[in-house]
């Protein structure tokens, strides 16, 4: 279901050829709190009630991690895609974020265009101060892990992937989605459901890192962010003030840490002639 096929002609030089090419799925998701309306979400249909647990987390809008929310479907479109969900959360549950959906970080493309004020970007939080290290070999072999599991990636070429993993390099969960935040809130809404959030310590996404996806990583706790594509200079400050320790541009073996340097275990094959 996260891909379909669709017709085309292909210009190439001076020959028309037809094609026919999977596409990624994107939907409409729209998320209802205690049976009224609260947001909406365009995703890639699957692992739902992972990607609405993670967003919840993320926004702050239910507080504690060990809460079991109890997520319905309300509605399916023609295809069986799931189109509205409701979610059941006791006023005491209930956090900050809820006061204002349109302040949420996945309803804006750039995470700051929906903010209502300027204010709203100050972030009150302790700083991770994680005391674990990473060997920086190890990157690499944790990119490789991701990748076997990009399966829409592979027959559309059109998701980004995210995946999390304990500071051993065991992979928790790893999930796909036509949105960068979707694929980060999944993984982290599926560690929360399954309770390995506490383990998971690093966290690896296909794309680039914006400010959005360093606050993400931040409100899960996990010291360790790594992405193949370039941080945007908004995520490197945060990064570098919430105890982030992030690495980008990870490929062809190699990567650039742009903050929290102090986490990384360097191994040198070679030493200096005396």
């Amino acid at each position: 279901m996260a891909t379909r096929h669709y017709e085309g002609k292909k210009f190439n030089n001076n020959t028309i050829d037809k094609v026919v090419d999977a596409l990624t799925v994107e939907e409409a998701l729209q998320i209802n709190i205690n049976d009224e309306p609260f947001t909406v979400s365009m995703r890639t249909p699957g692992n739902d009630t992972a990607l609405v647990r993670g967003l919840l987390h993320a926004e702050g809008i239910i507080k504690n991690t060990s809460f079991k929310s109890d997520i319905s479907i309300k509605e399916e479109n023609n295809h069986g895609v799931v189109t509205v969900v409701n979610i059941s959360i006791p006023e005491s549950e209930l956090g900050e974020g809820y006061s204002n959906s349109r302040s949420l970080l996945s309803v804006s493309s750039c995470g700051i265009c929906g903010k209502t004020a300027l204010s709203d970007l100050a972030f009150i939080g302790k700083t991770i101060d994680d005391r674990d290290k990473i060997d920086i070999t190890h990157i690499h072999n944790l990119f490789n892990k991701m990748n076997t599991f990009q399966f829409d990636f592979k027959e559309s070429g059109g998701t980004h992937a995210a995946a999390v993993f304990t500071i051993d390099g065991e992979l928790l969960v790893a999930m796909e989605d036509i949105g960068r935040h979707n694929a980060v809130d999944k993984i982290i809404g599926q560690t929360i459901l399954s309770n390995q959030l506490k383990e998971a310590k690093i966290m690896t996404v296909s794309g680039r890192i914006s400010y959005e996806i360093i606050i993400k990583c931040f409100k899960a706790q996990i010291p360790f962010l790594a992405a193949v594509s370039a941080p945007s200079s908004l995520a490197v400050d945060y990064a570098k003030e919430l105890g982030i320790t992030l690495f980008a541009f990870c490929r062809n073996q190699r990567a650039t840490c742009y903050s929290n340097p102090h986490r990384v275990r360097i191994q040198f094959n070679q030493t200096k002639a005396s």
